[in-house]
Formats: C-alpha cells, sequence, structure tokens
C-alpha cells in the first residue's frame, strides 16, 4: 500500500484496475483497514507468497489437477489448519483478510480468497464460485472442472453436494443449477465481501459501518441502484438529510417504476416535511 493515501482512496485505485492487474488479495486488506487503520498490507501479502512457496517446496512432484489440488489441501488445513468459522459465523473477522490469516478462521468467501491467492501464486486455473448462500471455487482446465468448498476443507464437490449446499442454506427451496457454478471475477468478490459486511452491520443496528461498506459497494460498481437507494437511507439515519434526499430522488430517476418506489416516495415527502418544520 502507498502509505499516507487514505485507504479508501487506495481502494478506488484498486478496483479501478483491468481483472488481470487487480490484486484481489490488496483490495481486501483495504477493505480491512478501514477497520484497522494501522494495518500493513505487506507482510501479510509477504505471507501469501511464502505460503506458495511451502506448498510448492513440500509438494514438488505433485502433477495433475487432482493431486496439486490435494497438495494444497493438505498445507492450508492440514498443515496451517485453516478452517470455516462455525462456531461464530456472523463475526465480522471473518470478512477481514488480515484476521483471516491470523486467525486462520473465516467465513466461505475469505477462506477461498486465501485458497485462491496460494493457488494462484503456484500457476493453478482457479476462479471464485458466487454459488447461492455459500461461496466455492473452481478449478478449471482442458479436462473440465472441479468444483472446490474450501470452507470446508478443500472438499470435491460433486452436483450432488452441490444440492446439499443449498438445502442447508434455503431448506429444500432452491434446486441447483448449473449456471451457479459460473466463474466471478475479482470485483464481484470484493462486492460479495462488502455486501456480508453490510449485511452484519445493518443486523447490528451499526449505521456508520453499515454505510461505509455500502460506499464502498458503489465506488466498485456505482450502477446498483438498490445501494443508491439503501446509502440514502443509512445518511438519513444518520441525520446527514440533504445527501439522503439527493441519493433516493437519483434512485427513483434510475427507478421511476420500481416496487419500492412508491414506499421510497413517502419517506421522503416525510424527510421534506420534517425538515421545513425545522427552518
Amino acid at each position: 500500500m502507498e502509505p499516507g493515501k487514505p485507504a479508501r482512496e487506495r481502494f478506488a485505485e484498486t478496483v479501478a484496475r483491468g481483472e488481470e492487474e487487480l490484486n484481489l488479495a490488496e483490495a481486501a486488506l483495504l477493505i480491512a483497514k478501514e477497520e484497522y487503520p494501522d494495518l500493513d498490507d505487506r507482510p501479510y501479502l509477504e505471507r501469501l507468497d511464502r505460503m506458495a512457496e511451502e506448498v510448492g517446496d513440500r509438494h514438488v512432484g505433485a502433477e495433475g489437477p487432482d493431486s496439486r489440488l490435494e497438495a494444497l489441501n493438505r498445507y492450508l488445513f492440514d498443515s496451517l489448519g485453516f478452517r470455516g468459522n462455525t462456531d461464530d459465523y456472523y463475526d465480522p473477522r471473518n470478512s477481514f483478510l488480515n484476521e483471516v490469516l491470523d486467525r486462520r478462521t473465516g467465513i466461505p468467501i475469505t477462506i477461498s480468497v486465501v485458497y485462491l491467492e496460494v493457488g494462484w501464486r503456484l500457476g493453478m486455473p482457479l476462479r471464485g464460485v458466487g454459488f447461492p448462500g455459500h461461496f466455492l471455487v473452481k478449478y478449471t482446465d482442458q479436462a473440465g472442472e472441479i468444483v472446490i468448498d474450501p470452507f470446508n476443507r478443500g472438499a470435491i464437490l460433486s452436483p450432488d453436494d452441490c444440492q446439499g449446499r443449498l438445502d442447508q442454506v434455503y431448506g429444500g427451496r432452491v434446486q441447483f443449477q448449473s449456471g451457479f457454478l459460473a466463474g466471478v471475477t475479482r470485483r464481484q468478490i470484493l462486492l460479495r465481501i462488502l455486501t456480508n459486511l453490510k449485511g452484519i452491520y445493518l443486523a447490528g443496528k451499526d449505521h456508520r459501518r453499515a454505510l461505509a461498506a455500502v460506499e464502498r459497494i458503489l465506488i466498485v460498481d456505482p450502477s446498483l441502484a438498490p445501494e443508491i437507494r439503501d446509502r440514502g437511507i443509512l445518511r438519513m439515519q444518520l441525520q446527514q438529510t440533504g445527501a439522503a434526499i439527493a441519493d433516493l430522488e437519483r434512485y427513483l430517476t434510475m427507478n421511476p417504476k420500481t416496487d419500492d418506489a412508491e414506499e421510497v416516495r413517502r419517506r421522503l415527502r416525510d424527510w421534506r416535511q420534517a425538515q421545513a418544520s425545522l427552518n
């Protein structure tokens, strides 16, 4: 990270890069840096480098996708003890890459970021998979795809296993589709990390941190109208009335016939009346 520059500004510069130039780990650490202002990303990036070197040193003879994945799994989950945090799944620390690397536990998407970053350093053709309710990784080569669940110690998943993951989250209401295994971009991974944080903070009524998550979501993708609406609502909760009204007006301009348009208009009327009564 460039010293002296605010984390938000660095984050914007990082996500503006092309897909291959976007350093996922650096961007994820910049998300964490707003929570940990003194965070230095260099030791963590160097740690990922060393982890990849250690996998390579220990498993020089591993060839073919099955052997390479087995070597990576043994190192991360047996030697280092990375695991999914099933005890305190909604702890915000599970979404911060520095904490995940220090504590060796996290949620599916952040454990997957570690898996991806180490695998990429080893030249593995890995991609994140935005599977509903449970982020996954896949290894893709000319022979086909292997679907991996880093949250569950790098388990290899069949379509039936994928249905099982859906059943755990949705109670049988969602049926597996092959499209659920489509690869996602690094920006989409960052959006999902930030969306998870937003949900955690909203559940805890931490409006300031929820707003910070939404603001960074809109840095990654400024076209997300629901996030503009939510930014406006959060700004109003924080007494940022003028900016809140501007956000909701913009949301209605973008989506004049959206299902919640009347509710948003009602909120705007109430807030304008409250403002007028103060003048």
